[in-house]
């Protein structure tokens, strides 16, 4: 009987953690199509990083310095930073995205924030006016 408890409590952790992952990449697969990138990349752990890197103009490579301690996230902030001007804005949004990552995604998602094309390589469209 005690078994049979474990698993059910397992199988109930998995379908949480799977709907908790399922609406964390919502919002970044929006962002993904809005930028003609293959939207169900978003869902695909590693992979999506990738994406996100090669949406803002970064060499893949980029993806290792995630894993050194420290400086990942001083390259997490740059490539926040580079996403932002990728769809229009500053660094204010930048601090927005670090601190409220899910809200201020939603807000590149449903918003009128247009993708300007990668910032990091500077070709990146006047704006709108």
């Amino acid at each position: 009987m005690g078994a049979l408890v474990a698993s059910a409590g397992a199988g109930v952790f998995l379908v949480v953690f799977i709907a908790v992952y399922v609406i964390a990449a919502l919002p970044l697969m929006g962002v993904f199509g809005k930028a003609s990138q293959p939207a169900w990349a978003a869902f695909v752990p590693i992979y999506n990083i990738i994406v996100l890197l090669r949406l803002i103009g970064r060499p893949w490579w980029w993806l290792l310095l995630y894993l050194i301690p420290f400086v990942g996230i001083i390259f997490a902030i740059i490539v926040l930073y580079d996403l932002s001007r990728s769809f229009g804005h500053g660094g204010g949004f930048t601090v927005g995205l670090f601190f409220l990552g899910w809200i201020f995604l939603m807000i590149l998602w449903l918003g009128a924030s247009e993708y300007r094309g990668p910032a990091a390589t500077g070709f990146t469209a006047p704006p709108a006016i």
